[in-house]
């Protein structure tokens, strides 16, 4: 049984999800060890029964093992939900190895994605990050063929900045955009959202809870490790970092004790009032995190909220990149 929750329209390109959508990579990847298959599929599930209809992953996470949990779990609905999956790293035994946006790679990886997925369309097809080698204009008449032969719906790029952006849309319509954005991550604020805004394409935030922190359960004395948790190596998750960043989780629990919510609820529903074409994409590794996550739609900031934790932000400065370099490197 799905539950209805609020719906959003990913900008004008007709793509409509739920407020809130499901960034699966945690479950296979990334952030620790994966979780069991099993649960994982469970958890999935979990989130399509509370209304959840947004499900991301990418071949690169795992590698391919996320998309193998994305397809099973989702399999018994699949026409019920938007499924987003991404190309554009150049895998090499297991690892990334840089990019890869070759318009034969994308071909194959698109051909692979969709026997993972156990499907015969890709709803949402990024290019997971921008490929220096080759023209943006072949990778977006690339997916421009795949959309024309059925194998794909919609047209994305994630970490792309405005020019990009304008230079894909031109060729192929830009239905989504997945840059990093939170409280403590606003970079897009300056030039990719306005170009978002005025070329009617959606935005979807990735690290809504800055990756974590801003749940506020990671301390000073938290500690990643390196072979299984990518955090261990950017540099605002260093134990100075860390503990320098915490005034930032303090205000917003204050305006979530104020409120009698969670930090999580505040720090989601402050990205849903920034834009009603915006739909964070939190991880979920729990059946609870799930059901707090999804309360964030009904909260409402208040105009005096907002300007509350602008203001507080103001205050304060953000310690570390918000990646290492080599990812910050991919990234326009």
């Amino acid at each position: 049984m799905n539950t209805k929750i609020q719906k959003r329209k990913l900008g004008s390109s007709g793509l409509e999800v739920s407020a809130l959508g499901f960034g699966c990579m945690g479950l296979s990847f990334g952030l620790g060890q994966a979780t069991d298959k099993q649960n994982g599929i469970s958890i999935i599930r979990a989130g399509f029964e509370r209304g959840i209809t947004f499900f991301d992953t990418a071949e690169a996470y795992g590698p391919y093992t996320n998309e193998e949990l994305v397809g099973e779990a989702l399999a018994p609905f699949r026409h019920e939900v938007v499924i987003a999956t991404k190309f554009g790293f150049k895998l090499e035994n297991g690892v990334i190895a840089g990019t890869d946006s070759r318009p034969s790679t994308i071909r194959a990886v698109a051909e692979a994605s969709l026997k993972r997925l156990k499907t015969d369309v890709i709803d949402l097809f990024y290019q997971h990050r921008v490929d220096p080698n080759v023209p943006i204009e072949d990778v977006a008449g690339t997916v421009k063929d795949l959309i024309q032969e059925g194998k794909v719906k919609y047209f994305g790029l994630s970490e792309a900045g405005a020019q990009t952006i304008r230079r894909a849309h031109a060729v192929q319509p830009v239905s989504a955009v997945q840059n990093q954005y939170s409280i403590w991550t606003r970079e897009p604020e300056a030039l990719v959202l306005p170009v978002c805004e005025e070329l009617g394409i959606g935005f979807v935030p990735w690290g809504p809870l800055g990756t974590g922190f801003l749940a506020g359960t990671i301390t000073a004395d938290t500690k990643f490790d390196s072979a299984t948790d990518l955090r261990a190596t950017f540099p605002r998750f260093t134990p100075e970092a860390l503990k320098a960043n915490m005034p930032v989780v303090e205000m917003l629990n204050k305006i979530a004790r104020r409120k009698d919510v969670s930090t999580v609820q505040i720090a989601l529903s402050w990205l849903l009032a920034q834009k009603p074409w915006i739909v964070p994409i939190p991880g979920m590794d729990k059946v609870e995190y799930i059901d707090d996550n999804l309360k964030s739609i009904d909260l409402e900031l208040t105009k005096e909220d907002l300007q509350e934790i602008d203001s507080e932000l103001s205050k304060i400065n953000v310690q570390g990149a918000r990646l290492n370099e080599g990812l910050l490197s991919m990234s326009e």
